[in-house]
């Protein structure tokens, strides 16, 4: 079976949610900690760098509860319902910024 659509809506979900999230700010300072000092010069390069590590969150964070599922049901591989439920994690993991995305538009 493919879960090919299943991650694509993922990475999609991630993001916007890593584009758009009103709670991107927040990440802003650890990227200053976090980075080497050629990179504070630029604030897009900073924004950009944020936008990546809240998607990454966002993955890891929606991921979590599958994985909790696939230990639960002792899978070896992933299955089709451990797909849903990712989904549905970053789904609504990515609903503040489905808003703003809305709001805003492209």
């Amino acid at each position: 079976m493919s879960y090919q659509p299943y991650i694509v809506a993922i990475l999609l979900f991630a993001i916007i949610n890593g584009i758009f999230s009103p709670f991107l700010f927040a990440i802003v300072p650890f990227v200053f900690a976090l980075t080497p000092a050629f990179f504070v010069d630029d604030t897009r390069i900073i924004f950009f760098v944020s936008s990546l590590i809240f998607s990454t969150m966002t993955l890891i964070a929606g991921g979590i509860p599958a994985a909790l599922y696939e230990r639960w049901r002792g899978l070896e591989e992933s299955s089709e319902m451990s797909m849903w439920i990712w989904m549905a994690g970053t789904g609504i993991l990515s609903l503040p910024a489905a808003i703003n995305f809305f709001e805003i538009g492209l």
